[in-house]
């Protein structure tokens, strides 16, 4: 009887222990990060010896050994780091690639994941893995139906072991690279410094294990463009630099990406090229994902994606990197996360088309310029600077006086086209990138972009700049009021005494007319340049209210404005109105609502035209004689 026992007891302690096993792969062939070709982390121990796949030259991966040091535990929040050494006679060259980042890692012929965290100045060839399922849970993230209006509608994810499709989001407009502040006050150097403070890449210390860069390949750019990239861009974690970029469409290049290859982020294309350089981890029907670490940690993206090539590696002390470009445009990269980016082969993200003319330069053989950029919350503004200021010194690079007015029209989904001013005069020689940076056009565009409202597309921007090979500027030395009282509704008249950069200075007599109702005042007039004074405008509540606002912020650059207190006005609902009679403020004021008419203190301006900027100010004073009743 006890052998029976025992017997029965032992069948059905083996049938149990036998089910375990199925129980635990039918658990894991439910989840969206489980695939039988891959190894979890838990089952990863030190001395174990593999393979990975990278681009080392053209567009076909080859393999390098690896062997396993250990598992870093909790690397990243919920995210380990498998240690290891590469084994490959470039790799003991160059140690440590930017570019390489993504390359998948293969122990007894199954992935563990993606070639992706190493050290500056390192000196082995050691690396860290992010494990794959980390990144096949960022495959399996869902996706909006469109981003910041544009529609994001890539194949569903083929998701392998019984697992069930992500659900779809609603549209959204992805904040992770947004700017913080009011748009009306806009610059893209306050946008990087705010990015720099909250992105995945600050503060990084050498000998901390971070993530391997990603190469910034910049093509048709000058050393001033890629030292402006490094200062907005570094921080990010891109690493600009001069090397070719985007190669268009070569003939053999392959049509699809496959686990290993290299894969290019387009972020300029055409007369200038930016081109971020990774490689592929894994393939699943029509998505990847790649690089092991975020590109900028945006949440969900859409940017132009391309199958890459590799021209070589260069070996540094600091940190080597693969050089390459594009060769197959391909695609979009749709989601930026700790782990991966996720790219879409039937994705297309939207770009923005540029054309840029140039007047004024005699003999240039190159006036007209055409490239199409990205469209994103910063990355547009800042390659759209870039790209104007090379193109503006290939064309016309004088060492001597320029002054330039330049007309953009830009034309925004919905809303027709704006057309915004910009001017200078650049003292020494042509206006670099830098300038760029603070001009009406990018701030603008980076503005609507970066809009509190609603989604807005750029569809396209068309810049005209004129060059004159002088410095028109005049200074103001003196204003004087040649009368020191006058009647009320009489003018006043104000000799200006300018000085032009070269020559005598000279005087230019302007006539301000003075309204009646000032009678019994002292009018404090006060003298500036049209460029310095912008004109007054209600504050936007919304998105056609803030375009509306874009066009003629200021006064006309090359004009004196005179300009003196006039009375109370009101902005309401995008309007304004000024010099109202007493006791209209009370007549219109919300007495049952908390949304009344802004009150201000209205000014009026006069405005005379010069040939020249005007730099200085000053003021005078008049007083107006009261009416003889």
């Amino acid at each position: 009887m006890v052998r029976w026992t025992a017997c029965i007891i032992t069948a059905l302690l083996g049938g149990l222990l036998a089910s375990v096993p199925t129980q635990i792969e039918t658990a894991q062939a439910g989840s969206n990060t489980f695939r039988p070709d891959t190894l979890p982390v838990e089952q990863i121990r030190p001395g174990m010896k593999g393979y990975g796949l990278t681009v080392f030259e053209g567009t076909k991966p080859e393999r390098f050994g690896v062997e396993v040091i250990d598992v870093i535990k909790n690397f990243r929040p919920r995210q380990d780091a498998i240690l290891i050494k590469t084994i490959h006679p470039r790799l003991d060259v160059v140690n440590v690639v930017r570019g390489m980042s993504g390359s998948p890692i293969f122990i007894d012929g199954k992935m563990i994941g993606a070639y992706a965290y190493g050290w500056s100045f390192g000196k082995e060839p050691v690396a860290g893995v992010t494990p794959i399922h980390n990144m096949l849970e960022d495959l399996a993230r869902p996706l909006p139906k469109a981003l910041f209006g544009w529609p994001l509608a890539p194949a569903p994810v083929p998701l392998q072991g019984g697992a069930k499709p992500s659900a779809k989001l609603e549209a959204q407009d992805s904040s992770a690279t947004r700017y913080a502040g009011d748009p009306s006050d806009y610059q893209l150097d306050r946008h990087a410094e705010q990015l720099r403070e909250r992105g995945p890449f600050v503060d990084a210390h050498p000998r901390d294990l971070r993530p391997v860069a990603t190469p910034l390949l910049l093509g048709g750019m000058s050393a001033l463009a890629s030292n402006m990239a490094r200062e907005l861009l570094e921080p990010l974690g891109l690493e600009p630099m001069q090397g070719g970029g985007q190669g268009g469409v070569e003939p053999g290049a392959p049509l699809h990406y496959e686990d290993g290859g290299a894969i290019a982020v387009n972020l300029i294309s055409g007369d200038f090229n930016a081109t971020g350089l990774g490689t592929v981890t894994r393939v699943e029907g029509d998505r990847l994902v790649a690089f092991g670490h975020p590109m900028m940690q945006g949440g969900v993206s859409a940017l132009p994606t391309a199958i890459g090539r590799v021209l070589w590696f260069l070996a540094s002390e600091a940190s080597s990197f693969k050089l390459g470009m594009s060769v197959r445009p391909l695609g979009a990269l749709v989601n930026d996360r700790q782990a991966s980016i996720v790219v879409s082969e039937s994705a297309k993200a939207p770009v923005i088309p540029v054309t840029f003319h140039i007047d004024g330069v005699p003999g240039a053989p190159y006036r007209d310029w055409k490239f199409e950029v990205a469209h994103e919350k910063f990355m547009t503004p800042t390659f759209l600077a870039m790209s104007l200021g090379e193109a503006l010194q290939a064309t016309g690079a004088e060492r001597q006086d320029v002054s330039w007015t330049a007309e953009s029209k830009v034309k925004i989904k919905g809303r027709g086209e704006v057309t915004l001013n910009d001017f200078g005069v650049s003292i020494g020689g042509t206006p670099d990138p830098r300038e760029f940076v603070r001009s009406h056009l990018v701030s603008s565009v980076g503005a609507v972009l970066n809009n509190p409202w609603e989604p807005a597309i750029v569809e396209s921007v068309a810049v005209k700049i004129k060059l004159a090979y002088a410095r028109e500027i005049v200074r103001l030395r003196e204003a004087r009021a040649l009368q020191t009282e006058v009647d009320a509704g009489q003018p006043v008249n104000i000799q200006l005494t300018l000085v032009p950069f070269a020559g005598p200075p000279f005087t230019r007599t302007i006539t301000v007319p003075v309204p009646k109702h000032l009678a019994g005042t002292t009018l404090k007039l006060s003298i500036r340049p049209g460029h310095s004074v912008e004109r007054e405008k209600a504050a936007p509540e919304t998105l056609d209210e803030f375009i509306a606002n874009l066009e003629d912020p200021i006064y006309p650059p090359k004009a004196v404005v005179v300009s003196y207190a006039s009375g109370g006005g009101v902005a309401f609902k995008g309007l304004v109105a000024e010099n109202l009679p007493p006791g209209a403020l009370d007549s219109i004021r919300q007495r049952t609502a908390s949304f009344s008419p802004e009150t201000f203190k209205s000014s009026r301006y006069h405005v005379v035209e010069l040939d020249d900027f005007m730099v200085g100010t000053d003021s005078v004073s008049v007083k107006v004689r009261p009416v003889l009743r």
